[in-house]
């Protein structure tokens, strides 16, 4: 497993890491919670330090499984988890103050109540789980992850940008408040590159890719018969035509990439680890066979010129969770 800076913490991470949604149990189908424990160990036996989990994953089913991980000692593992909006709109909307969605002890409580599930003296990377810039100059946040520092409740602060928006984060990493953003990045939106990832660069902020399989679509395996239980969220997000504009999309994908080594899922991975500013990425890998195929890209290297020259034509402008 290869490892890299997450930002100005200094922590080495594994470029591999674990998105935990899906072992929440909630929106996802099939989950289990024996399966969710073998899949963290054995992501942790090959190298994994890094979970990625939401106090929203679940109603803390998500922390508690990955604390528990944690815990056995196998490994340091650093866990970063999120604050949800009060108001529990996923993405953030404009006009909706600061008050309604973050507010100063709401941050703090479910700071608190995320220590408990995960049952550490500290979280590691605390992130409000949506983010709107027009919250920039308030004070709620601000104080907020100033006193969880101060308070030892946080060793470090960021933000998961809303879907497909990584420029309203342009102006909260220059306050220098925080430690990392989340964002959307794959081959198929690959707007972080414009703005965002060279002044992550330039100020030394930790990046985690987020939806590197833009949900399961980068893998190949969506296409118009793909069946979702009414209770998961892919069901909402592939939702009318789009699987089939999915499998368009796909199949034109995978002619040009015609000749290039790995699966499509591998090359989605590997695209996002080829630029300097991610530091991790965080694919969901609920199954021991999903990690063992993710960690074993780590230290492969960035892709060639030639072949981030294709992938750069595809990109493609939607959003799926509207």
């Amino acid at each position: 497993m290869n490892y890299r800076k997450l930002g100005r913490t200094g922590w080495d991470i594994s470029e591999i890491g674990y998105g935990a949604w899906g072992i929440g149990g909630v929106q996802w189908q099939g989950s289990s919670d024996d399966e969710a424990l073998a899949s963290l160990r054995r992501a942790i036996e090959l190298g994994l330090n890094f979970i990625d989990t939401a106090l929203a994953y679940g109603g803390g089913h998500s922390e508690e499984l990955a604390g528990r991980v944690a815990r056995e000692g196998i490994a340091r593992v650093y866990i970063a988890t999120k604050v949800p909006p009060k108001n529990l709109l996923w993405p953030a909307r404009s006009g909706i103050g600061i008050d309604q969605v973050f507010p100063y002890r709401h941050i703090v409580g479910c700071t608190e109540q995320s220590l408990r599930n995960l049952d550490v003296e500290t979280i590691d990377l605390q992130q409000l789980h949506v983010w709107n810039s027009e919250w920039i100059e308030r004070d709620e946040w601000r104080r907020a992850f100033e006193y969880l520092k101060k308070s030892g409740k946080v060793r470090a602060v960021g933000v998961s940008i809303n879907d497909h928006q990584p420029d309203t984060a342009l102006e909260l990493v220059r306050t220098g408040l925080i430690d990392c953003v989340q964002v959307i990045y794959n081959i198929f939106d690959q707007s972080p590159v414009i703005n965002l990832f060279p002044l992550c660069l330039e100020r030394n902020i930790g990046v985690l890719a987020r939806v590197p399989l833009d949900e399961g679509a980068l893998t190949g395996a969506i296409n118009e018969q793909t069946q979702f239980e009414e209770s998961e969220f892919r069901a909402a997000y592939f939702r009318g035509d789009r699987k089939r504009q999915v499998a368009e999309h796909v199949e034109r994908l995978q002619r040009d990439l015609a000749g290039v080594e790995g699966t499509l899922a591998e090359i989605a991975l590997r695209f996002c680890l080829s630029h300097p500013a991610v530091t991790s990425v965080i694919p969901g890998m609920r199954r021991v066979r999903n990690v063992e195929a993710n960690c074993a890209l780590s230290g492969r290297g960035p892709l060639d010129a030639a072949t981030l020259e294709v992938l750069r034509r595809h990109t493609w402008e939607k959003n799926f969770y509207d």
